[in-house]
């Protein structure tokens, strides 16, 4: 199982970290992938990162604002989120790849968390 948290309410401009940690196995040789989903609307690629931390990608509407990053012994998965804007507000899900290495879809991914509630205000 795959766990988010570190969700919140914060204002425009402001930052917040989410972490996502696995109970019962670990994240050693995934991929892991952080989605959203606002309401209404459809679950979106935000970031990924490689097995091995050597890669990462990013969705266009947060590249230069979200970092994702993973522990050395990575058991845990970070996505540092600053300048932060109301329509980032969403459910953040954390997702751990079918592989080494992931992709934007969601159908790369296999094990996926309960979400974390992000809420930026105006």
């Amino acid at each position: 199982q795959l766990q988010a948290f570190g969700g919140g309410l914060v204002q425009a401009g402001g930052s917040l970290r989410l972490s996502c940690a696995a109970s019962g196995r670990t994240l050693s040789n995934n991929a892991m992938g952080w989605f959203r989903q606002a309401p209404g609307q459809e679950r979106e690629f935000v970031a990924s990162i490689s097995w091995d931390g050597a890669f990462t990608n990013y969705g266009e509407s947060v590249k230069g604002r979200f970092t994702v990053s993973r522990e050395k012994a990575k058991t845990t998965v970070y996505l540092q989120m600053n300048s932060l804007k109301p329509e980032d507000t969403a459910v953040y899900y954390c997702a751990g790849a079918r592989g080494s290495f992931g992709g934007t879809s969601q159908s790369s991914y296999t094990s996926w968390g309960q979400g974390t509630l992000v809420t930026v205000s105006s």
